[in-house]
């Protein structure tokens, strides 16, 4: 055994402890024998110790550092480590010291010795190095949700229960993931709810509010103050996310209230107060991050909420506890006016940062530009550590993304294009956390199957400068370790990694509808979302600020046929470069996993890995064909007559390229039968694309048949159109008008009216009827002041006899004086009531205001307190749940048979 001696530091805390005792393991391991020591009285004692030495503190606090520094032993050939920074050196006498500039700096310090020790398998004779992270924030998110709603709650609330998560109660589980975290360097770990008090914290005042029996609230916190303490050891804050205004079920059905609150209730406002200063005093170290949307509306009643109920919750929690220092709040700044939030805040409270999400709820490019690096450059210059989000990655499940370099260049970008330093990283699926999505015998668990995702991001958040050249044979190298394979086989899986990354993100960034978790990407488009996309409400951020400057099909086509110059990327580029990635990706693999003797363990991931590239090289090449197919449909559409007469060999040509699409799907649909479980951790109607609803269409299996429908439709349609067949208009005549169900208006400010020709649909003389869809000719409307609609909005008391539909119009116009229709791109509740999509369009045709489109929101019998924020709009009528609403277009905007959608079975 070799001798080691440790010098005991009288101030050392549970961080420096806890680094010391890992390097003394790694140390027996390696035949050394540690002998712990009480440090020398006279610094210069230390000499009097035979053998290696160890001592570890914080330079600006400890005496022995300090004595070293000032006798010019310890010499920093770098900067003096400050914050978390550390820096190692031998000194004379065979001395190693672990310098930090916190009890952080010196945990890393330690990590750091750690790495160096299981490399060379002993304690280096001479170490002089340095180092410090450039991102002052570094973590993963795990979410305390679930893949699917439960009824009647609404999304993200989910009481904190053995049976819906036990894994957060599985201590050794933690403690595996949280030293992964340590050994990656990470100092945050954030936990995201919809309304975690509730779970977690009693009021008094409000015992109705508890969601949880005693035992589990019991459980909670004891199961929560341990994991403070187990992160708090290992230099990790943890940050509770919570969104507004979300209340517990039992509170809400108590006091008869919406289950979320889009306006300020008094009622809520104290409840929210007491809930968040009990929190406060029971886990004070525990940051809190406010997401100031979904549900409640208005910007200045989310900087009201913040200001007047929040932040003085969290003061008032303080002095109650008799704590000083006040715990970090992150502002998450979306879908609220994060600049107005934080002026206000920066009033009252000091320790503030800020976050917004990267390339959305995607990951689509490390050339951010637009509208987003704008947000993020202004809020990184109010100088609090503004957060990268990066959010959901909706465009890369469910496949495993390992692409070191390409991570590199994001975090590169969102220091340098979007002014962060701070990382807030999503596991790559979410939504079902701790598992993966992969069809085992056994469920996978993401921290494994992604250890790679999160030690790249995590590596560059430390430090995103490192040489590229360089990195990449670190990769190489970590991947030869890790699967236990020849330095060839890994360059062959590294690059085919980095190939295949290229994938997902270039074809969303071209095509797709949406960064946003309601498009689930590698489940294919239909043809009307690629020739028709106005349809579906595209996000356009999603070209302009988080793709490469391009151009998307539609807007092609029609510079093409105008003689205009193509400027960036076109969709024939993304065509090209994507088949070349993904068909090199899969020569790769391949070529790496046939070097691979078949075998359990690490190895066998190989091969998930082969069948991951597969997956995404057919999903590229059928979008590659489908995109191509759109292309043709769209000039023909351009170019065709008022009568849909065109040069028919497009869409023979697009037909063809069509069924090549569908062949590469089925393809893919038959690879993951029995390889996934399915392609989207959000299962929720809130998946709109390519079809609605995550759940009926979760998997490759479910869409293909769609797909099949669309093919065969199109085929159809085009014989008939050849022979001059088109679509029968309905006639009105035909079209049975809907049977109103009974309400009760409660809102004085409010009055109800026959919705027919000649009547206002608001009270001030507004948009008088020229005509509306025969549907709603037996219908009440209610209708409002547009004037007190624009200016704060107006509540709508209503009683339903039954469940009911409230049929609420929609002005198709971007003018600021109209309600905008609840957008999931920024709120995930939008559709938590149906409606989202329209059941009548062009349907009510008035005078001075614009065509009104009819969208249905479920009720539930009783009493209800509606209000969906400032803006004019219609409410032409109430409808029995049990009414089977047909969507169609009513035409009364002028769209007709032009779209072509009529051909794909629309």
């Amino acid at each position: 055994m070799k001798k080691l001696t440790v010098f005991r530091n009288p101030a050392e805390d549970k961080r420096i402890t806890y680094g010391i005792n890992l390097v003394m393991e790694e140390l027996e391991r390696q035949g050394y024998e540690p002998l712990f020591l009480e440090r020398p009285e006279d610094p210069a004692d230390y000499r009097c110790t035979p053998g290696k030495k160890i001592y570890a503190g914080i330079l600006e606090e400890d005496e022995f550092l300090r004595w070293a520094y000032q006798e010019e032993l310890l010499i920093f050939h770098t900067q003096a480590p400050k914050g978390e920074g550390f820096y190692l050196q031998t000194l004379p006498g065979g001395l190693t010291v672990i310098c930090g500039g916190s009890s952080t700096g010196v945990l890393y310090g330690c990590m750091e010795l750690l790495e160096r020790i299981k490399e060379s398998g002993e304690l280096p004779e001479e170490i002089a190095f340095g180092d410090e992270p450039v991102f002052k924030l570094r973590g993963p998110a795990v979410g305390l949700q679930k893949t699917k709603i439960e009824p009647p709650r609404l999304t993200y609330e989910y009481p904190v229960t053995p049976e819906r998560f036990p894994w957060f109660y599985e201590k050794e589980q933690w403690k595996e993931f949280l030293d992964m975290l340590l050994s990656m360097r990470c100092n945050v770990l954030y936990i995201w709810s919809g309304h975690p008090f509730s779970s977690f914290v009693k009021v008094s005042d409000y015992p109705e509010a508890l969601e949880v029996t005693e035992e589990e609230y019991e459980r909670n916190c004891s199961v929560f103050r341990w994991l403070t303490e187990e992160c708090d050891r290992r230099g990790i804050w943890v940050v509770l996310k919570f969104y507004n205004i979300h209340i517990p079920l039992p509170f809400a059905r108590a006091h008869r209230l919406e289950l979320l609150q889009s306006s300020i209730d008094p009622l809520v406002a104290d409840y929210t107060y007491k809930s968040i200063v009990e929190f406060i005093k029971a886990f004070p170290n525990v940051g809190l991050m406010v997401c100031l949307g979904e549900a409640l509306r208005g910007d200045q009643n989310k900087t009201a909420w913040f200001v007047e109920t929040i932040l003085p919750a969290v003061k008032q929690g303080l002095l109650e506890a008799g704590i000083r220092e006040e715990p970090p709040v992150i502002l998450r700044g979306h879908d609220c006016n994060p600049f107005t939030a934080m002026e206000g805040a920066k009033k009252l409270y000091s320790n503030l940062f800020t976050m917004w999400k990267y390339n959305g709820e995607s990951l689509t490019t490390y050339y951010p530009r637009g509208v987003w690096q704008e947000r993020h450059q202004k809020l990184s210059e109010i100088k609090t550590t503004h957060i990268m989000n990066v959010h959901i990655l909706a465009d890369l499940e469910p496949f495993r993304f390992n692409a070191p370099l390409y991570i590199q260049k994001c975090t590169q970008a969102g220091r340098s294009r979007l002014g962060a330093n701070g990382l807030h990283l999503y596991p790559l699926f979410y939504w079902d956390w701790p598992y993966s999505p992969d069809k085992t015998s056994e469920r996978l668990r993401q921290m494994d199957r992604d250890y790679f995702w999160f030690a790249a991001w995590f590596r560059y958040a430390w430090n995103p400068d490192r040489d590229e050249r360089a990195e990449k044979e670190y990769w190489i190298h970590c991947y030869t370790q890790y699967y236990d394979i020849s330095r060839e086989t890994a360059e062959k899986l590294f690059e085919a990694q980095e190939d295949a990354a290229q994938c997902a993100p270039r074809i969303l960034g071209r095509v797709g509808i949406t960064e946003g978790n309601r498009q689930t990407l590698s489940l294919g488009m239909t043809m009307s979302e690629l020739t028709n996309v106005d349809r579906y409400r595209p996000n356009r951020e999603l070209w302009n600020s988080v793709a490469r400057k391009g151009e998307q099909p539609d807007d092609y086509v029609k510079k093409e046929l105008a003689g205009e110059k193509h400027v960036g990327e076109t969709p024939y580029d993304m065509i090209s470069d994507v088949r070349v990635f993904a068909e090199s990706a899969l020569k790769k693999i391949a070529s790496a996993v046939s070097e691979v003797c078949a075998g359990g363990g690490r190895r066998q991931e190989l091969f998930r890995i082969k069948t991951d590239i597969h997956a995404i090289c057919l999903m590229s090449l059928s979008y590659c064909k489908k995109v191509e197919a759109a292309m043709k449909i769209l000039l023909y559409k351009y170019t065709m007559d008022e009568k849909c007469q065109g040069d028919f060999k497009l869409l023979e040509e697009a037909a063809e390229l069509m069924k090549e699409s569908q062949d590469y799907y089925r393809e893919l649909a038959d690879l993951t039968q029995d390889t996934y479980l399915y392609a989207n951790s959000m299962q929720t109607r809130q998946r709109k694309i390519p079809f609605t609803d995550g759940d009926a269409y979760g998997h490759w299996t479910q869409c293909l048949p769609e797909y099949e429908k669309e093919y065969m439709s199109f085929v159809r349609n085009l014989d008939g159109l050849k022979n001059g067949v088109l679509p029968r208009a309905e006639s009105e005549e035909e079209i049975v008008p809907l049977q109103p169900s009974g309400f009760t208006l409660l809102s004085e400010e409010c009055e109800t009216y026959k919705i027919e020709k000649g009547e206002c649909i608001f009270k001030d003389s507004h948009g008088q009827i020229q005509k509306a869809a025969p549907e709603l000719s037996n219908l009440t409307g209610i209708r409002m002041d547009l004037g007190d609609a624009m200016n704060g909005g107006v509540h709508i008391k209503i009683r339903f006899e039954e469940d009911s539909y409230l049929l609420v119009g929609y002005m198709q116009t971007g003018g600021v004086e109209w309600l905008k229709l609840p957008d999931l791109e920024t709120n995930t509740h939008a559709d938590d009531r149906g409606g989202l999509a329209a059941v009548y369009r062009n349907a009510v045709k008035t005078k001075g205001c614009p065509v009104v489109e009819i969208h249905a929101y479920q009720y539930e019998k009783g009493e209800h307190d509606i209000y969906f924020g400032n803006g004019g709009y219609m409410i032409a009528g109430v409808v029995s749940q049990q009414t089977v609403l047909a969507p169609r277009n009513a035409d009364l905007g002028g769209e007709g048979l032009e779209t072509l959608d009529w051909m794909y079975g629309q």
